[in-house]
């Protein structure tokens, strides 16, 4: 038997790409879903009943599932998508946030109002929806959540400011929440996922993706196994992994030693001592306060 037989998982931005792969592939695996799409375009315009479309895909291959058409964005909203999920199964057990849009722009000409759409979407509306779903599975002692950060936001990438700041932001969230879940068996990762998905045919140049046909090597479903294994009982727990093509990998931030310079330290004497303070060569993983500690 599968280990997600009758989990319930809710997937959010689970209409078409990544979100509809991982939904499928939970639903096969004899998961409960909660399939979530506003089904506005990928600039967040409009309305569809995308999710409606996966969920009878799902249920035609003798799975179980339910729509939500709700925005992540809106704190109502959000916390429909987990009402439903406990309304229709009882409970939830993992947490995909994928629901995101795109504005892209160079920070010179973007808007204010393309920066808090999309902040709102990506960093917002997964902190909300897991607000909603956090009490039910610390009250459980059971809970996966994944977050969709991006590389844009860990690298950065030209003209995605807002999104890449949305993207890192959820970094943060996961380190916080790793750490305030782990008692209750709550565990917490972030994916930066590569794929052809309607978002990326968005963006200037990527005109080339076909999003309804996927060439092999881009195809959303290569990214699903990392977030199956964030989402199993033996997931890790404040991780980053990067998925894409069949190429996995995990990232992480680095710390140096500390450069000792006493308590008179002055502005000239780091510029003296500023190429070893750069010199990341003998870094290691995590924050160098807590290695000594």
């Amino acid at each position: 038997m599968s280990e997600f037989e009758d989990k319930v998982v809710v997937v959010t931005g689970a209409g078409g790409g990544l979100g509809k792969s991982h939904a499928l592939e939970f639903a096969k695996r004899g998961a409960k879903v909660v399939v979530n799409d506003l089904g506005g375009s990928g600039d967040g315009v409009g309305a569809s009943d995308m999710a409606d479309s996966v969920v009878d895909e799902i249920r035609q291959a003798g799975g179980v599932a339910i729509a939500n058409k709700a925005s992540v964005s809106s704190r109502e909203g959000a916390k429909s998508i987990i009402d439903d999920a406990v309304a229709e199964f009882g409970t939830v057990d993992i947490l995909i946030n994928n629901a995101g849009i795109l504005r892209d722009k160079s920070f010179k000409k973007m808007s204010l109002d393309d920066w808090d759409l999309v902040m709102n979407v990506h960093l917002n509306g997964s902190a909300y929806v897991t607000h909603a779903a956090w009490p039910i599975m610390y009250e459980k002692n059971f809970g996966r959540i994944v977050l969709t950060s991006s590389t844009s936001g860990i690298y950065g990438n030209f003209g995605q400011a807002n999104y890449g700041a949305a993207k890192m932001g959820m970094l943060g969230l996961i380190n916080v929440l790793a750490i305030e879940g782990a008692s209750k068996n709550i565990r917490v990762n972030g994916l930066a996922p590569s794929a052809a998905t309607r978002l990326i045919a968005t963006i200037p140049g990527r005109e080339d993706l076909d999003p309804e046909n996927p060439d092999a090597d881009v195809h959303p479903k290569l990214v699903t196994p990392a977030v199956l294994l964030m989402a199993g009982e033996n997931a890790p727990n404040g991780k980053i992994i990067q998925a894409g093509g069949g190429r996995f990998s995990t990232c992480a931030v680095f710390n140096n030693a500390d450069l000792e310079l006493g308590i008179d330290a002055e502005y000239e004497d780091l510029l003296e001592h500023s190429e070893e303070l750069l010199d990341m060569s003998h870094a290691l993983e995590g924050w160098n306060r807590q290695r000594r500690s």
